[in-house]
């Protein structure tokens, strides 16, 4: 497979590996309570690595609209050098020549660590959407992701008509107008996984039970007048001959073919066939999944920037906004229940389209917007909230989506210098430790703070006191109730002899030299 380098590659390959582990910190909740929807304030590097724990492999469908690279844009995702945060990014994290990358190069070292988090955040039938454009990042950024999710993997690319008028000033009029972007889509596993498509209203309907199930009945008689005679075709089916006049229209061996199935029913007196969806699943018709998403269906980027200012009531300053149909279009198609995910989630276009089709269809998808400009407060999650609410034409009150998230800012990292940091909580490291083990969420109840829980036939524990030191000791085993084929115990130390631990199945950790990084 072919494979893009670029300077500063081999720094940033593994780079989701080495940052650190940030602690998640609720603000505050709007709307439903407990609605497992989220929006975090702050880098989004940071963020996807925070979401492992809960999220690992369990994301159904990740939407996003990175900056799209054009040399004209203000993005500060470790691309601007004259910032000295992105300066001092560069020098830790590339090196010196970082100062001297160009913008592609800069680019793909700030999308290609993120990737690698989403790609790890993915469950198993999932599926990306990533916006961009052709002229400046789509060839790189196939590059990247069929390294990243597979060549045999990409889905395909989509096209947006994301603009309808043409730009009649200076120079930019006598040249080429583009008036579409793409949409490029890769899945876990493109070759097994398709999308859930809408029957169309030409199918063949089913308004009958039969046996198995919804069915439509057809009759297998036909007249037996005339050159239609064949005393061959009347024989019993089911116990019953054809009605006077008739013969079957299909032959023995089909018939007892069919009634071994339970595909023949006396319906009315009369033989019928009964056919089920699964019979012929080849004929039905669906409506499908366009790779071409016109404008006055989704609507364009120009018609986003309306939709927003008109919910916030006041010019916001975007210039380009997506509309919410654009990303109803494309999630519409994934489970009712699925997750979103959004790591640039800008105004928050994906919350919006997510509410609006649980509206409209009953669903309980949740999504997850991660946004690290100022502006996550009073432009992205207000916006939600007016969604929610019901304000839109300004402030005018209507019928809101109803729904909910929780907000959140990055917090500290858990760990610092190989040593765990002052003042995390205690239940935000048992969720780590439990994570770093065995791969799935946390989700224990118990009232012992040491007990983490048991995977696989073995029980966890995890003895931390933040100002004091523990010790594996023969008094904390004797406290140790739950019955399992091996234990991981982690302390500050252990004063039990190695056989004595290797012959109670017993694996000792110390605090902090062996916690494990994501």
């Amino acid at each position: 497979m072919p494979r893009l380098e670029w300077i500063g590659k081999e720094k940033v390959v593994n780079h989701a590996k080495d940052v650190a582990f940030h602690v998640l910190d609720k603000k505050y909740s709007y709307g439903e309570k407990n609605s497992g929807n989220m929006i975090i304030h702050g880098d989004n590097l940071l963020a996807l690595k925070s979401l492992l724990p809960e999220y690992e492999g369990r994301i159904n469908c990740i939407y996003i609209d990175p900056p799209y690279n054009t040399g004209n844009e203000g993005w500060i995702y470790n691309d601007n050098v004259n910032d000295p945060r992105i300066k001092k990014w560069l020098g830790e994290v590339v090196g010196k020549e970082g100062e001297d990358l160009s913008r592609h190069d800069k680019w793909l070292c700030m999308m290609y660590p993120r990737l690698r988090l989403l790609h790890r955040l993915l469950a198993k039938d999932g599926t990306i959407f990533i916006s961009i454009n052709f002229r400046d990042s789509y060839h790189n950024l196939r590059f990247i992701c069929d390294e990243i999710f597979g060549m045999n993997n990409f889905v395909g690319t989509l096209t947006w008509e994301s603009v309808t008028q043409p730009t009649n000033s200076g120079k930019a009029k006598f040249g080429l107008q583009i008036r579409t972007e793409p949409i490029i889509c890769y899945r876990m596993n493109a070759t097994e996984n398709i999308f859930e498509l809408e029957q169309s209203e030409n199918t063949k309907k089913y308004p009958h039970k039969g046996k198995f199930g919804k069915c439509r009945f057809e009759i297998i008689e036909k007249s037996d007048a005339g050159n239609f005679n064949r005393p061959t075709m009347k024989f019993k089916i089911l116990g019953q001959f054809p009605r006077e006049g008739k013969r079957w229209q299909i032959g023995e061996e089909t018939a007892r073919e069919l009634e071994e199935k339970g595909r023949l029913e006396i319906v009315d007196g009369i033989i019928k066939k009964a056919i089920y969806p699964e019979d012929e699943e080849d004929k039905i018709n669906y409506t499908p999944f366009w790779s071409h998403l016109k404008s006055d269906e989704v609507g364009t980027a120009q018609m986003g920037k309306e939709i927003l200012n008109s919910i916030m009531g006041e010019a916001i300053g975007f210039d380009t906004v997506k509309p919410p149909k654009l990303i109803e279009e494309l999630i519409r198609h994934l489970p009712l229940n699925s997750i979103v995910l959004d790591s640039f989630a800008g105004s928050g276009t994906t919350a919006h389209a997510v509410l609006n089709l649980n509206k409209e269809d009953g669903g309980n998808r949740k999504f997850i917007l991660v946004e690290m400009m100022d502006y996550a407060q009073n432009i992205t999650a207000e916006r939600v909230k007016r969604v929610i609410d019901g304000y839109g034409e300004g402030k005018k009150q209507v019928e809101g989506a109803g729904g909910g998230f929780d907000f959140y800012e990055i917090g500290a990292p858990l760990m610092k210098n190989g040593l765990i940091q002052e003042g995390v909580a205690t239940d935000k490291i048992r969720r780590y430790i439990w994570y770093t083990e065995t791969h799935t969420p946390f989700l224990n109840t118990a009232n012992d703070t040491n007990f983490l829980g048991i995977f696989h036939q073995t029980a966890y524990y995890f003895y931390y006191r933040p100002n004091e030191a523990t010790t594996l000791d023969e008094e904390f085993l004797s406290n140790v109730k739950e019955k399992a084929e091996a234990y991981v115990i982690y302390a500050d130390r252990s004063i039990i002899a190695e056989d004595e631990l290797k012959n109670r199945h017993i694996v000792f950790k110390k605090i902090p030299r062996d916690i494990a990084k994501l």
